[in-house]
């Protein structure tokens, strides 16, 4: 039975071999979307779980609200996961990241390499984390000072294998020129991590005051104890703040309470945060790295689906249209006595014969797609993942699920026609089919127009982005990394450098306005005491004299720093948001004061005001920032003024090299530091306009199907009004006028929809574009004359076709 099945089957699909290349480059193409999405949305999900106590760690995050200013931030204070561990025997373990140095200068033969993926580390790191020994053992491997743990990859780069670097020593470019055992080499870190590291150095050799409470710069996660439900564990935080932070912040500022200090609109919070969460579910401030967003995982997936969806629609629409040739088919089955349910089991049959040869051009069209799909998506998918049992598996059903879902109403359908009315000729096309079909038409119109209109938005806003008013000229400025060079050296090539006519001005921008550069924030008070009420907080970041014409920022009052002043050594600049922190209406001049512990009271006068300007991501509001007179010179900005920009970065490099040979030459351009905050999103954008594209192409190869089987069945009466003088115009009219209707509901039906998601996701951005009209317009007239087009190519045949041809049975 089953094989008379397929062979029936494969003789209908040759015997109509139109029907059957729509149907499988359709279904091709909503398959092959289907699994690199898959894939993509399979990845997002793994992040964390390889680690084998994954389910029980948990990092701490903090979160505050001081004087309006809010901060969320994925680290805590240094002896946050102590303290845990000795109140509360539900935390069995607990490790410390402190990765604040950004990187490390590693001495490769005579050279060094400025390696980003380092950090320091607690020795119990391997007790929390997975991280597999390829040598050495990870139980005591970082408890001395100056040992550090390194990835196969890094210990291949550095001494040729695994073996050979065990016991070898690294030395660093910092001032001390530090020598590092090699302690233990481990396996390299898996792609969907939140943290890639090829370096992690002993805590010991940290350089920090530990002990402070008040701080927020180490990445601290616990490993709670089985059966710990970590929601009601986070409710002993209150008591650690009472007990140990509180008393320290008493040492500079008065609180009389908790409750006193939370009534006045401040908040000190701490929570844990499960590991498998972080990559899609945190968007704090010091994440490790980027991570993705869980939005975009639902949206991608939606995507999948619709596109599949349209895929088979496309089927449905394109057997349920031809059911007419198929009708006396059925008929004689009938009276030979075949039952429905053979029958039913004779369209599913071909159904799922065409989702399996779909599968394997979908299959051919991911392998010829991965790559460029990767470099867009910015992953590392390999084919080999498709191995993976469970998503052989997955594969393997596909094309049932697909057959099933594209092949049932069309083989219930046809199995139900009467064989009197069929074999008498008297089978009506009916109201109900068509209704059923123009819904399928609209459905896919309609999830195009949703694509195309998000896709347009996403573009929008990251142009918006790009092309705002940021309060700074992010253009023609150089930024040159200075690690590994002495202040002297620093100082020297930035006043050479200076001197050439291409450069404006220079100045030393340990701090800049990008959301990778770094940051320090701190508390001030307008009063000399400082209170819950007249404390705020900012940031706080060193300058020299010439950083803010060398960022372009502008003054909106006062003065900015200068030589011919002595005492702006104690002047402070402040932008417009900080002087509506300090509650300031005319700042120039007044005092602001900062007190740290065991230390004396720091008084600033403030001599300028700056225009604010985006220091972080666009997604938040400006906060309060402070500029005082400092020497932070880890990096150097150049503000130039040439169109060779190649030749004058070849002769910075040069001198840079001469000064310091040996030495990484590493920098980068402030505009692609600012657009590289936005990556995540011109991502987005760029595979949502491709699965938009797709969605449209399907769209129109079933649109295309539907309007050519239409065409054959109205043969006889496009004839007819051609012999009674119907123009070509009038007949394509004729036949694009009701799919001209569908598209035009389905932009109906679109529009609210895709206002209520892009506004949604337009919502995690501080300055945004608004949702104008226009695209809504545009979009519709775009997905209107796509369909046009689809439809005239068959329509005009038709019309033009002679209509001797189509009468001369009659």
């Amino acid at each position: 039975m089953i094989k008379n099945y397929f062979k029936i089957a494969w003789r209908n699909l040759l015997k109509n071999k139109g029907f059957t290349a729509i149907n499988i480059i359709g279904l091709s193409l909503g398959i092959g979307c289907f699994i690199m999405i898959s894939m993509f949305v399979i990845d997002e999900l793994s992040y964390d779980r390889y680690h084998e106590k994954a389910d029980r760690i948990y990092r701490v995050n903090s979160d505050f609200i001081f004087a309006g200013a809010e901060m969320s931030m994925a680290v805590s204070s240094d002896p946050m996961g102590e303290t845990l561990k000795s109140d509360y025997p539900e935390v069995e373990d607990y490790v410390r990241l402190y990765a604040s140095q950004g990187s490390k200068l590693i001495k490769n033969g005579n050279e060094y390499i400025n390696e980003s993926k380092v950090v320091h580390a607690d020795s119990t790191l391997f007790n929390v984390f997975t991280l597999p020994p390829i040598i050495g053992d990870t139980r005591t491997a970082l408890k001395a000072p100056n040992t550090v743990v390194i990835t196969e990859i890094a210990a291949k780069r550095y001494f040729g294998s695994a073996e050979l670097a065990m016991g070898e020593m690294l030395e660093t470019g910092d001032d001390n020129k530090t020598l590092y055992k090699v302690t233990a080499v481990i396996e390299d870190l898996p792609k969907n991590s939140h943290f890639n590291f090829d370096f992690f150095f002993s805590m010991a050799n940290v350089d920090y005051n530990f002990g402070n409470y008040l701080s927020a710069n180490f990445h601290t996660y616990v490993l709670l104890k089985e059966g710990t439900d970590y929601k009601i564990f986070n409710k002993n935080f209150k008591e650690v703040i009472e007990k140990y932070l509180l008393p320290q912040a008493a040492e500079f500022m008065q609180i009389k309470s908790m409750e006193e200090f939370e009534a006045n609109g401040n908040k000190i919070e701490y929570a844990l945060m499960p590991l498998t969460d972080i990559h899609l579910h945190s968007s704090r401030g010091v994440e490790l790295s980027a991570n993705g967003n869980i939005q975009y995982v639902y949206i991608f997936s939606a995507a999948a689906l619709f596109i599949l969806l349209i895929a088979c629609i496309n089927f449905m629409n394109l057997t349920t249209a031809k059911s007419s040739g198929r009708a006396k088919e059925v008929g004689i089955r009938k009276v030979l006595g075949s039952k429905k349910k053979a029958l039913i089991g004779q369209f599913l049959t071909e159904s799922t014969l065409i989702a399996f040869l779909a599968l394997f051009v979908g299959l051919l069209f991911v392998w010829l797609s991965l790559g460029w799909f990767n470099g867009i998506s910015g992953k590392e998918m390999l084919m080999s993942s498709l191995l993976s049992p469970k998503f052989i598996i997955f594969i393997f059903l596909l094309p049932f699920i697909v057959g099933g879902l594209a092949g049932a109403y069309p083989a219930f359908f046809l199995s139900s026609f009467k064989p009197i009315k069929v074999l008498k000729g008297t089978l009506s096309t009916g109201h109900k089919r068509n209704t059923l079909r123009n819904f399928l038409v609209v459905f896919q119109f309609a999830t195009s127009i949703i694509l195309i209109v998000g896709t347009t938005v996403i573009y929008k806003q990251i142009n918006h982005i790009q092309s705002a008013n940021l309060g700074f000229n992010k253009e023609q400025v150089l930024v040159v990394n200075n690690s590994g060079l002495s202040r002297e050296t620093r100082q020297s090539l930035k006043n050479e450098i200076e001197q050439l006519t291409a450069v404006k001005s220079a100045s030393f921008a340990g701090f800049l306005p990008v959301s990778s550069s770094s940051r320090s924030s701190t508390i001030f008070s307008t009063e000399t005491v400082m209170t819950e009420s007249n404390g705020f907080n900012m940031q706080y970041w060193d300058v020299d004299y010439a950083y803010v014409e060398t960022i372009g920022m502008k003054m909106s009052e006062g003065r900015n720093f200068s030589r011919d002043f002595g005492s702006d050594s104690t002047a402070i600049i402040l932008n417009e948001t900080a002087v509506k922190l300090a509650g300031f209406q005319n700042p120039i001049g007044k005092k602001i004061y900062r007190e740290k512990k065991n230390s004396d009271l720091q008084v600033y006068t403030i001599i300028g005001v700056v225009e604010n300007f985006n220091f972080a991501s666009l997604r938040e509001n400006v906060g309060g920032l402070s500029l005082k007179l400092g020497n932070n010179s880890w990096e150097t900005a150049y503000r130039f003024n040439t169109a060779d920009v190649n030749g004058l970065l070849s002769t910075i490099e040069n001198k840079y090299k001469a000064a310091a040979p040996g030495m990484p030459f590493k920098y980068e351009f402030l505009d692609e530091a600012f657009e590289n905050m936005y990556r995540q999103e011109r991502r987005v954008g760029t595979v949502a306009l491709v699965f938009a594209l797709l969605a449209i192409i399907i769209a129109c190869l079933g649109l295309f199907g539907l309007a050519t089987y239409i065409a054959e069945q109205r043969t006889k009466e496009i004839g007819i009004r051609k012999v009674l003088g119907a123009s070509v115009t009038n007949i394509v009219k004729m036949l694009s006028t009701d799919f001209v209707k569908l598209v035009m509901l389905a932009f109906v039906i679109a529009t609210p929809i895709a206002w209520w998601f892009m506004n949604k996701w337009l919502q995690e951005f501080a300055f945004r574009i608004d949702l104008h009209w226009g695209v809504f317009v545009v979009t519709g007239l775009v997905a209107l004359v796509i369909a046009l087009i689809t439809l005239s190519f068959q329509a005009i045949r038709a019309a033009m076709a002679n209509p001797v041809v189509s009468l001369k049975t009659e």
